[in-house]
């Protein structure tokens, strides 16, 4: 089975963020030694043999760097044991400034990790506390430098915008520091407002307050022309890079192409199906260990799934979709498949057609999801 890409969860964190929906935990030295070995048992499972050749490997969280030295050193021994890290052409962790002290980004650098995303979301201390994070942002500085000491060079940082009481000036601000350091790629997120979060549950109180949406327009427009006029170009609705900095593993998922899901609540893309791993972390550490397949659900994924999906992932891409190369995926014309989507999309101003390629508009992207409801097969 040839599969191209990896994504590992690690569900622990020093901190939950008020806005945060994934699967994760307060860290735990003795439930994360455990989670560990389950980890270890799942990979095996699917990866019993030879190691795998994949492209591409992302370890996310929760905050994998979270785990004390002996932990990150075993979970790293793991991954080294079962794919051919010298083969993969990205290996990216994510972390959380303030923890990587130079030991750990040492150790990362010696397993072969080429690429950190480290969730900076915003330069303001008070902002900071207020949505949930632990870290300063001096801390930021302090970890862009240790990871440029031992060259680990390809970072990363994530910024948020719309955030409650944050105005246009003060993410100008963070976009602006943020420029400062020359990395080569940034991502930024709108707040979404996710259940079974903090923030969820003070938003039904009427208790926050998220900034007007013409604010939020302001804010992404601002961060599109301020990233372009530093060189650094939009390749993605929410992500940002200098030439030959793109995200490989991100474009695995929005290219469509399949991808282990490996950890508590992980979602894998395998040929013909999606799984969704078991969220409860005693039950994925159970199921983990005694079947090796701590798997929830499955779902299969026919032909027609998978052209909708071609669309709502490839239009997210700002060169977007090609013609030419669905029609050879899928032995079928994109217009065939769609009828008169596209003509009406382009009436609306939302998508603009090339000779072999169809892409959102600026207007498109900010109307994203009614154009991805056309691209619905009946």
């Amino acid at each position: 089975m040839n599969i191209p890409s990896a994504y590992i969860h690690i569900p622990f964190c020093q901190q939950i963020c008020h806005y945060c929906d994934f699967t994760k935990f307060f860290y735990n030295e003795r439930l994360a030694d455990e989670y560990l070995t389950a980890l270890e048992k799942e990979i095996h499972t699917y990866i019993p043999g030879e190691k795998a050749k994949v492209n591409t490997i992302f370890v996310g969280g929760g905050t994998p760097t979270a785990l004390n030295h002996a932990q990150l050193e075993k979970l790293l021994e793991t991954i080294a044991d079962h794919f051919l890290i010298e083969e993969c052409e990205e290996y990216t962790f994510e972390a959380n400034p303030g923890d990587l002290d130079l030991e750990k980004v040492k150790m990362l650098k010696a397993y072969g990790v080429d690429r950190i995303s480290l969730g900076v979301q915003v330069f303001d201390d008070a902002m900071l506390e207020k949505i949930g994070r632990i870290h300063k942002v001096a801390d930021v500085y302090t970890n862009i430098e240790r990871l440029m000491q031992v060259g680990l060079t390809n970072v990363s940082i994530d910024l948020m915008y719309g955030l409650p009481g944050q105005s246009v000036a003060d993410f100008e601000k963070t976009v602006d520091e943020a420029m400062q350091f020359g990395l080569p790629h940034y991502s930024s997120y709108s707040l979404q407002i996710e259940p079974k979060t903090v923030f969820y549950q003070r938003y039904n109180k009427g208790k926050l307050v998220k900034p007007p949406e013409e604010d939020e327009a302001e804010m992404y427009e601002l961060l599109q022309r301020k990233l372009a006029a530093n060189g650094v170009s939009q390749y993605e609705i929410s992500n940002f890079s200098k030439p030959g900095y793109e995200s490989k593993h991100n474009l695995t998922y929005w290219n469509n192409e399949n991808y282990y899901g490996i950890g508590a609540g992980a979602h894998g893309y395998l040929p013909g199906k999606r799984t969704v791993n078991i969220r409860p972390l005693p039950a994925y550490v159970k199921e983990a260990m005694s079947s090796g397949k701590p798997i929830l659900h499955e779902e299969p994924v026919g032909l027609k799934e998978r052209m909708e999906e071609e669309m709502f992932l490839g239009l997210r891409k700002t060169e977007g979709v090609s013609t030419s190369q669905f029609t050879e995926k899928y032995q079928r014309k994109l217009s065939n498949v769609f009828g008169d989507a596209v003509p009406k999309l382009k009436s609306r101003g939302l998508l603009e057609e090339t000779e072999d390629r169809i892409r959102l508009t600026e207007r498109g992207r900010i109307l994203g999801n009614e154009v991805f409801q056309e691209f619905l097969i009946d």
